[in-house]
């Protein structure tokens, strides 16, 4: 591997922003100074103007292989993470089958080390009937267990209370939950069939996956991980009501009850179902204004941990159908830096909050080795943005393999230019090198 001296840079991190040079020797940060340009190197990148962020660590992704590879592929997705600043993502165990074994899973981690431009880990899955295979997970290299405690297909649903009790008391290790209570969201769904039949606008969506759904569901995760001592992180948080679940009075290490932001439910809201109708329908629902705010306000406040996207890619034919035919979820994991450094444009959110939602707080959340930070020591996991280069999102730009993109149309102001995935510089200006891939994740637990 080539050496690479970074020079120039405003580098953003561990909650500061100054000038400074990287030293990145082989897979990792060698030396960080002021002024290093001294120092021989086979490659020096001149990063005047720009700024040098860790990379962003996606904890919620849906790649679909194997299975689903008409959508997406881990090939595809970890190509379009890359270009968009995503260097490490954890991928959900929902494709076909489903990732409920050990065999199943470390498949998938087999297809990563050959296809994956980016680091990666799986999340085993849960079932109302595995969890003695679940117990066989090494929990210092699986990012974790993902229950979903809510509406989702086949066997996925975990709603026999005996078993989900057994998950939260034996687990020795993390816990992710999809939380939407699916009682309350199929009392909705016959209340809305019986006003529009099978034709129920699209915008009902956040009504039928309500809030109250939202809320019954976490409230009863955060309550069984009170109850069991369950190192629990609730993933995509919908709801202005749901915040209040949780603390910002520990440091983030010490928290034993975590949850994340997405990126759609802090940009978008139901005001945005007229124009977008299903390539918005997402599982929980995008909702209100008064939701969004909530939400941003939660991450900035530190009751939120982590950012992330919940990429879950169909394709247009699948999307373009009626609203019980089209299936939920959208493609991101492109755009969710840019996106968010389009709130720091609006003043919304800081660069410093920025990276520490999306770098240094998912490799603390899930106790990931050497990422997530600009260190000495440290794997290279590096971004370089230009945040006065603006770009437009069309066809020509957009990598996910089902080629569409909610932010279509939409001018984004700031620029990935170069990506560094342990310590390999994998895309820069356009340009990918796929002749080194990512590196399997691993987790500092006992």
């Amino acid at each position: 591997m080539k050496d690479t001296l970074i020079v120039n840079a405003n580098i953003v991190n561990e909650g500061k922003v100054f000038e400074g040079d990287v030293l990145v020797k082989g897979r990792f940060i060698e030396r960080i100074g002021k002024d290093l340009s001294s120092v021989q190197a086979s490659e020096v990148i001149d990063a005047r103007g720009k700024h040098l962020l860790p990379g962003a660590i996606d904890d919620q992704v849906h790649f679909r292989e194997p299975g689903l590879t008409h959508k997406a592929t881990i090939h595809s997705e970890a190509r379009a993470a890359v270009a968009g600043g995503v260097t490490s993502f954890m991928e959900m165990p929902n494709t076909v089958p489903p990732t409920f074994t050990i065999g199943l899973l470390e498949d998938k981690y087999r297809i990563a080390s050959k296809e994956s431009l980016a680091n990666y880990s799986f999340y085993m899955g849960a079932s109302n009937d595995n969890l003695d295979e679940v117990m066989k997970v090494d929990v210092s290299n699986v990012c974790g267990l993902k229950i979903f405690m809510g509406s989702s297909t086949g066997n996925l649903l975990v709603d026999d209370e005996k078993t989900l009790e057994g998950f939260f008391t034996r687990f020795p290790s993390l816990i992710a939950t999809h939380c939407e209570d699916e009682a309350t969201i199929r009392k909705n769904t016959e209340e809305y069939k019986g006003r529009y039949g099978e034709d129920i606008p699209v915008s009902c969506h956040p009504l039928i996956r309500s809030a109250e759904a939202c809320y019954k569901s976490s409230s009863r995760a955060v309550e069984l991980a009170r109850k069991h001592g369950t190192r629990l992180h609730i993933l995509h948080i919908s709801t202005a009501r749901e915040t209040e679940l949780f603390d910002n009075t520990l440091p983030l290490a010490e928290k034993k009850i975590t949850a994340e932001a997405c990126v759609h439910h802090m940009f978008f809201s139901d005001e945005d179902y007229d124009a977008l109708g299903t390539l918005i329908k997402w599982n929980p629902a995008v909702k209100t204004a008064t939701d969004r705010e909530a939400i941003i306000k939660a991450v900035i406040d530190d009751r939120l941990d982590v950012i992330a996207t919940d990429h879950a890619p169909h394709t247009l034919a699948e999307k373009d159908n009626t609203y019980f035919k089209a299936p939920s979820g959208g493609p991101l994991v492109q755009h969710s830096l840019v996106a968010m450094l389009e709130l720091y444009h609006e003043k919304k959110i800081r660069l410093e909050k920025i990276v520490e939602k999306m770098a240094h707080n998912p490799a603390i959340a899930f106790q990931i080795s050497k990422r997530g930070f600009i260190r000495e020591g440290y794997y290279a996991d590096l971004v370089l943005v230009d945040l006065n280069q603006p770009w437009k999102v069309d066809g020509g730009s957009i990598l996910y393999k089902c080629g569409w993109s909610p932010f279509q149309g939409r001018t984004f102001r700031s620029k990935v230019t170069h990506t560094f995935v342990s310590g390999h510089l994998a895309y820069c200006n356009g340009a990918f090198d796929e002749t080194m891939k990512g590196q399997r994740l691993t987790f500092d637990r006992k």
